[in-house]
């Protein structure tokens, strides 16, 4: 079964150029094209991975993701990682204080993004499923 990408970003091409990049990296992409659409679809798609535009005309990236903190426990939260044309410390800084998994400016290396989902996704299932029994420190 594939990896679960929600990708959230009110421009049609990036999410077409996410789209491409992702399915072609072997990622099943969930595409959503405002904050209040992100939140929508989450019940229907249950994603592994967010990728998140910051700067969106209904909510921002910040505010979604509060909200998403507010659905889901701290456990079972995907690892959202922030794609924006937005840089500046203040803005990287303002989402990972919200929970931000990584945040990333556009544009970004393909092979980078692959390899940061691949990352995300490996830090999720690890969150959700920690090892049953303590390693043995000895």
């Amino acid at each position: 079964m594939a990896v679960k990408v929600m990708v959230v970003d009110d421009e049609p091409e990036v999410l077409r150029l996410l789209d491409v990049i992702l399915n072609r990296a072997g990622f099943a992409v969930i595409k959503a094209s405002s904050g209040q659409e992100c939140l929508r679809l989450l019940h229907q798609h249950d994603p592994d991975v967010i990728i998140m535009d910051n700067m969106m005309p209904d909510m921002s990236g910040v505010e979604v993701l509060k909200s998403l903190r507010f659905i889901y426990k701290a456990i079972t939260l995907p690892p959202v990682i922030f794609l924006s044309a937005k840089g500046g410390m203040d803005a990287m800084l303002e989402a990972l204080q919200a929970g931000a998994y990584k945040y990333l400016v556009k544009p970004t290396a393909r092979e980078k993004l692959v390899e940061t989902v691949r990352a995300a996704y490996e830090y999720g299932e690890a969150k959700r499923h920690p090892p049953i029994e303590p390693p043995d420190w000895q």
